[in-house]
């Protein structure tokens, strides 16, 4: 039997950089899986095989598919083993700490903690020298960093108390660097700029630098964001989970025409079964590969969104 025919891409091309700069190439030639790939599938198997990151823009030029021998064109180099459960590691805490009066997200009630046993009124109750303190504490699901199952956005997803702690448990993490890959003009992270890198099974979380902001009046302004474009992908990639440094996974921006009541990162991230954490901080601290991620609400029935003690975990 003669071997299936083989296909090569010949174009020219121009990428702009998220960060700046960009760079040319002209009678380019990349090996096609299939002969039959749209111009935006062949522009992000040329940014994987040139190992490109924090890509802006890809424009092809005199684009020409040719049945032609593959020449080896390369995808993402592998990336290294990321901390093995049980071998020695470091902990990085990327979560908020809670407290009484904290404003998460604007327009959305704080909480407040009373005490239901005091340590004064528990010393009637025990030996001498016992004492305890139990509290109450009434916020919203949405405080702190938390995560949201699909039930948050679907009434027929699945709730917290459903969710999969395979899913939400030591994820390899691909963690990418984007402080300087957004401006206030174009405040939306698209696909092209995570296209480096194979994110299936795996917790992908987008280090803005918006964090700083976080419990200040400017948080809820002027936010980066994922695009529905970027989300797409992400669930087409296979991500588990997709976690964000800032105050919306989507543009919530009330001052933008684009902050309306339209959520299409939520809409599909949730509806492919991807888990959203918000509100992470201390991302800068992870590398772009090589550590662990952990997120695991509690298993509230009937509840869509809780805070977490996300976490990740590093090789020693």
């Amino acid at each position: 039997m003669p071997p299936a025919p083989e296909y090569r891409a010949h174009f020219d091309f121009d990428i702009r950089f998220a960060n700046g700069g960009g760079l040319s190439g002209t009678g380019f030639r990349l090996d096609l899986p299939s002969p039959d790939l749209t111009q935006d599938e062949v522009s992000r198997l040329l940014i994987v095989h040139l190992g490109l990151a924090l890509v802006d823009v890809v424009e092809l030029r005199g684009l020409r598919v040719v049945e032609e021998p593959h020449r080896g064109s390369r995808g993402v180099e592998t990336a290294p083993d990321a901390a093995a459960p049980g071998s020695p590691t470091r902990i990085v805490d990327l979560s908020h700490p809670i407290r009484a009066g904290l404003v998460t997200y604007p327009g959305l009630p704080a909480p407040t903690i009373t005490p239901h046993l005091t340590r004064e009124d528990s010393r009637a109750r025990y030996a001498p020298g016992t004492e305890f303190a139990m509290d109450v504490i009434h916020m919203i699901g949405n405080t702190g960093t938390y995560l949201d199952s699909p039930f948050h956005r679907y009434a027929a997803g699945t709730d917290l108390a459903g969710l999969d702690l395979s899913s939400l448990v030591g994820l390899r993490a691909e963690v990418f660097h984007l402080q300087d890959a957004w401006d206030a003009e174009s405040r939306g992270i698209r696909s092209s700029t995570l296209a480096d890198r194979d994110v299936r099974g795996a917790a992908v979380l987008l280090h803005t630098g918006w964090d700083r902001w976080f419990g200040q009046p400017e948080y809820g302004t002027g936010a980066p964001f994922l695009t529905g474009e970027a989300a797409q992908w992400l669930v087409e990639a296979g991500a588990a989970l997709v976690g964000i440094d800032s105050v919306n996974i989507d543009d919530a921006d009330p001052s933008t025409g684009s902050g309306g009541g339209e959520r299409p990162a939520h809409s599909l991230l949730l509806g492919a079964g991807v888990h959203v954490v918000e509100h992470l901080t201390n991302l800068a601290a992870l590398p772009p590969r090589g550590a662990r991620f952990t997120a695991a609400p509690p298993a509230v029935e009937g509840f869509g969104t809780f805070p977490v003690r996300a976490f990740a975990e590093l090789p020693a």
